[in-house]
């Protein structure tokens, strides 16, 4: 198991006991709480969007499928643009699109693992992994660039670093047929999908208050 590996799945097993729980976002004075629950839903459909379309392409790899292949990564890339999309009455289309090349950038790694463990291709694993730790960096300085005071660095880098790691641990499983943990691996990801959504949420409820009022 490369280095790089282990500590993304550090991040894994440390966030395994935010399973189960229910997060909400923080309260913010004058704010109206049934916008907060729609942008709060809105942002966790759709990350939840995510890994449901990741998930499919990577089950589609292990079954060498490349006609469904191709469906489902254009699904991954719809959801993603809906979620960059999100950010744009917020942050600006420029702002908007610089999001949406990371969560691409995020994509295409997850694609390179899962395509490199389908032919135990080691090296291409490493590179793979080496993009996704690269990506979760860029990502956390750009999430703590648009929101400084509400999003700190390490823990969007945290989050995503992890999130990273989810898919990690499913293309393992999917290779190696392990359904039983990959039972227990989807709840995972879902809350900790769920978790990101609602930390984005109150990051900008605290940032925008006046568009949530």
């Amino acid at each position: 198991m490369s280095k790089i590996y282990q500590s993304m799945a550090m991040l894994v097993f440390a966030l395994v006991g935010l399973v189960g729980c229910d997060h909400k976002p923080q309260a913010v004075e004058d704010v109206n709480p049934v916008h907060v629950a729609t942008m709060q839903k809105t942002l966790r459909d759709l990350w939840l969007g995510h890994i449901y379309w990741v998930q499919h392409v990577v089950l589609i790899n292990a079954t060498n499928n490349p006609e469904e292949r191709d469906a489902a990564d254009k699904q991954v890339l719809a959801n993603a643009k809906q979620i960059a999309s999100t950010l744009t009455p917020f942050y600006g289309e420029a702002r908007s699109e610089k999001f949406l090349a990371l969560l691409t950038g995020h994509y295409a790694a997850v694609k390179d693992y899962s395509e490199a463990t389908m032919f135990a291709n080691t090296q291409g694993q490493e590179t793979a992994l080496a993009r996704l730790a690269s990506n979760a960096d860029l990502f956390a300085e750009f999430i703590n660039g648009v929101n400084p005071h509400h999003l700190p660095k390490d823990t969007v880098r945290d989050m995503i670093a992890a999130h990273g790691a989810h898919h990690v641990l499913q293309i393992n499983q999917y290779m190696r047929k392990e359904y039983v943990h990959l039972d227990e691996t989807w709840p995972m990801m879902r809350q900790h999908v769920y978790l990101f959504a609602d930390t984005l949420t109150t990051g900008l409820v605290k940032q925008f208050p006046s568009r949530f009022s």
